[in-house]
Formats: C-alpha cells, structure tokens, sequence
C-alpha cells in the first residue's frame, strides 16, 4: 500500500487509472466512504480502482452534501487510499475555493484521480478552476486524473433536454480543453443523450453515474463511455440492510447465520 511518501507508485497508480479511463472497456467505479468499505471493493475481483463518495463520507461524518471541511475530507480520503492498493480516485466537491491547492493536498494524502465539480459557475471561472486543479497535480510531479463535473443536468432541471446537453457540451469542452481527462456529466438520462454527449465531448472522455435511465454499462461500452459510477447509492444500499436487520432485531428476531466477516 501506498505509504505517500514514495513519489514513484503514486505516479505508477495514477498512469494506470488514466489508461482505464482511455481504454476500450468501460471503466465501473463503486463509490466507497470510508477505509472499511473501501477494503470489502478493493478485495473484489474486476475491482480496478475505486472512486469515494463525497455525499456519502459528509453523511458518515454528520454533514449535509458539500459541507464537509477540507481537512476532514483529506483525513478521510487520506485513510480511503492507505487503507487499500488500487488507484483511489476522490470527490473534492467544488475544489474548496481553490482547486490547485486542494488538489496539491489530496495527492499528498495518496489519492491519483479528482472529481471537481462547476456548480453551473461561470464557464471562465469553472474552466480555470478545472486548470488549476491540473497545475496543482503537475506540481507535485503526478499525473492525476481530472475528471471535470458538469451539473447541467443536475442544477435548474426544469430547463429543456436541449439546452442542458448543450451546455453540458461547452463545458466538457472547456474543460477537456483546460486539461481535465474526462467529464462527469451527472444526471438521469437515457442512451440518447448519452450518445449526444460522447459526441460532442469526445470518445471515451464522458463519465456517467449509474441511474434507472442511464443504458447498462455494456451498452455504456459500446457508446463510447469512459466511466460509470454509482455515487451515494452504494452507502444507501448498505445503510437500508442496516435498516431492515434492526427493524428485524427490535422486533424480536436474531441475527442470521453466514454473517461475512467484513471488518
């Protein structure tokens, strides 16, 4: 495992998620929040590098989405990717202010990938927020991967389709053109909009998240996606077979037997 002060790996880690974004095969990313769950992935077969969740590591921590402090989400990430040796790539939410610094930090803490998302900003300002975040990666002499987010589809979603995937369309421009690797471009839609996407961002440079509409991944493959993710949805998932076994547990039942030693 990486113990961050050996420059070399870290770089070896972050070449090897830049090829499983630009390779022919979509690249599945299941959202983790803390060391944990990170380990349960990371011990799967055909896990290949593991993305954090930062709406789920605020919920961990008692935050709402976008609250959490900067030095307790590095702390958490920090513990994500010593915790296990895949590529960890991380939600560093709007970048805080100042995505290059942030971004500087976060590799420190051993994470090789960033999402950075625009919050509908001004494009000029979200474009430079895009390369400062590069500057910052280059600075410390490692190639992470950017993975630019738009929220075109997730802020104002009473506006045409049209006008979101146009305006998802510049940005990812903007963005690719100011560095980033990829564009996560979340929102529920169906194989249509994600060919739009493909072509006016570019092959294998759209990263989606798995939703109802959203095409399963093979076909994500053949569209040309890059990446697909499952954000919050995996801790929700866990959070409600916690549900249901203490609903069970306080109505008087036991605990099954087989329980997987996990942790």
């Amino acid at each position: 495992m990486d113990t961050f002060s050996d420059v070399p790996a870290r770089v070896e880690k972050a070449r090897t998620l830049r090829v499983l974004h630009h390779a022919p095969e979509l690249l599945s990313l299941i959202n983790v929040w803390d060391a944990a769950s990170a380990r349960v992935i990371a011990e799967l077969a055909g896990t290949q590098a593991i993305a954090t969740a930062g709406h789920s590591i605020a919920a961990s921590l008692g935050y709402l989405d976008g609250d959490v402090p900067l030095d307790e989400m590095l702390n958490v990430v920090r513990r994500i990717a010593a915790a296990v040796d895949v590529p960890v790539t991380a939600d560093l939410d709007d970048g805080y202010g100042n995505a290059g610094e942030t971004v500087r930090r976060a590799v420190s803490c051993g994470i090789v990938g960033v999402n950075i998302e625009d919050r509908l900003r001004p494009l000029d300002e979200s474009a430079r927020a895009i390369q400062s975040a590069v500057d910052g990666a280059a600075s410390e002499g490692v190639p992470v991967v950017v993975n630019a987010r738009t929220d075109a589809f997730v802020i104002d979603r009473h506006r045409p389709v049209d006008a979101m995937v146009s305006d998802a369309i510049e940005r990812g421009r903007a963005y690719c053109d100011a560095g980033a690797d990829c564009v996560f471009v979340p929102g529920n839609f169906d194989a249509h909009i994600v060919k739009r996407l493909v072509a006016g961002i570019g092959l294998r440079q759209v990263s989606v998240i798995g939703l109802p509409l959203i095409p399963p991944p093979a076909q994500l493959q053949e569209l040309g996606v890059a990446r697909v993710s499952y954000g919050q949805f995996t801790q929700r998932v866990a959070l409600g077979s916690l549900h249901d076994l203490a609903r069970a547990l306080l109505d008087g039942g036991t605990l099954p037997s087989g329980i997987p030693e996990l942790n």
